[in-house]
């Protein structure tokens, strides 16, 4: 089963659509004090309390000073943006109770907040305002109607008047679920291998990136190993190249099988898999590299009636022991699976047992 990780790609897509969001909020807000500073100046309009909703406008504009423009959360967040949604129901339910309740013509800004909130917050946190806003509104009917409003005559005409409220929140609230899981769909597909559903170098090189800053900050150590599978092009002359795609599709279920669930394999290409494998210090290393190798080496599929399996060479290097620089830890576990290759197949070389042994030819050269 192929482990699925957030890459800071895919995190960084979610902040700029967050970013996005936020700068759509408070566009939002400026425009509703914009409409209900326009409502005090058109002539016959109801106002039971002019200096209270002139106090509840400079509050609400406060509000939004104090919470968008001071850093008051410095990363966007769902929870920053559903604070914000709530803010903006208690200014227009204060704003209706003062210019005619439920009859107020202010009460449209409801659908402006229901639309934003069902569009990037969800189901739960919709259904939640929603019904926050259907209490509020009975309450301002019950004081305008009172005990008339359970009529049937009465209430029917509530209804008609809220419903499109209700109807707009869960038409909105599917679409925004199925843009989001078409967007996941689709950054998903970006990020995977096509044939092994690993992840792709990018993806891949997106979380070595994070990993070499985790590194810098807390000093935790990280390998590095390329794995190739042996001997595929004599399997792909032999049997074709559809049976050579299933062998490297059983290797990478083996390798990713044999995983720990920190560590992240990549497909690097053709027959060659590259792995992550943070917080690993260099003990640890021939031993996860020997339970790959034998996870391999025991599988197999039957293609025309002959058994067809691999064995799987393997290159090592870790950080700091060997390398610090990202690009020099996959350059020497390739190095050290070239050697492995060339020492017989079927074995691990780690970049250290290599660097020493090319020091002792050296020296015995001369």
């Amino acid at each position: 089963m192929t482990k699925h990780t957030a890459t800071p790609s895919s995190l960084s897509i979610v902040q700029e659509e967050l970013r996005g969001f936020s700068r759509s909020f408070a566009e939002l807000e400026w425009l509703m004090l914009i409409l209900c500073l326009l409502y005090l100046f058109v002539p016959g309009t109801e106002i039971n309390n002019r200096s209270g909703v002139i106090q509840t406008m400079l509050g609400f504009a406060c509000f939004v000073l104090i919470f968008r423009y001071t850093n008051f959360y410095r990363a966007e967040t769902r929870w920053k943006l559903a604070i914000e949604t709530w803010g903006m129901i208690i200014f227009i339910s204060w704003m209706l109770w003062n210019t005619g309740m439920a009859h107020s013509p202010l009460i449209n800004l409801y659908l402006l907040v229901i639309i934003a909130c069902a569009l990037t917050l969800g189901k739960l946190i919709t259904f939640m305002e929603l019904t926050l806003i259907s209490c509020w509104y009975l309450y301002m009917a019950f004081i305008s109607y009172g005990d008339d409003v359970f009529s049937l005559k009465t209430f029917s005409e509530l209804m008609s008047t809220f419903s499109p409220f209700v109807l707009v929140g869960y038409l909105t609230t599917m679409l925004s679920s199925d843009i989001h899981y078409a967007r996941q769909k689709i950054v998903a597909a970006s990020e995977t291998d096509e044939l092994t559903k690993l992840p792709n170098m990018r993806a891949f090189n997106a979380l070595l990136q994070k990993e070499n800053t985790r590194f810098k900050r807390y000093n935790k150590p990280f390998a590095i190993m390329m794995i190739d599978i042996d001997e595929l092009k004599s399997v792909n002359d032999r049997f074709g190249h559809e049976t050579g795609n299933r062998l490297i599709i059983m290797a990478a279920n083996s390798i990713n099988g044999r995983t720990r669930s920190a560590d992240v394999v990549a497909r690097y290409g053709g027959d060659e898999f590259v792995m992550l494998l943070p917080e690993t210090d260099a003990g640890q290393l021939q031993e996860l590299a020997d339970r790959i190798r034998s996870a391999v080496e025991n599988t197999a599929f039957d293609e025309q009636g002959q058994r067809v399996s691999t064995t799987v060479s393997i290159g090592v290097a870790s950080c700091p022991a060997d390398a610090v620089s990202p690009h020099d830890l996959i350059h020497k576990a390739d190095s050290a699976l070239y050697h492995s290759k060339r020492a017989g197949r079927n074995r691990t070389t780690i970049w250290r047992q290599e660097r020493d042994a090319l020091v002792e030819q050296a020296a015995s050269s001369h």
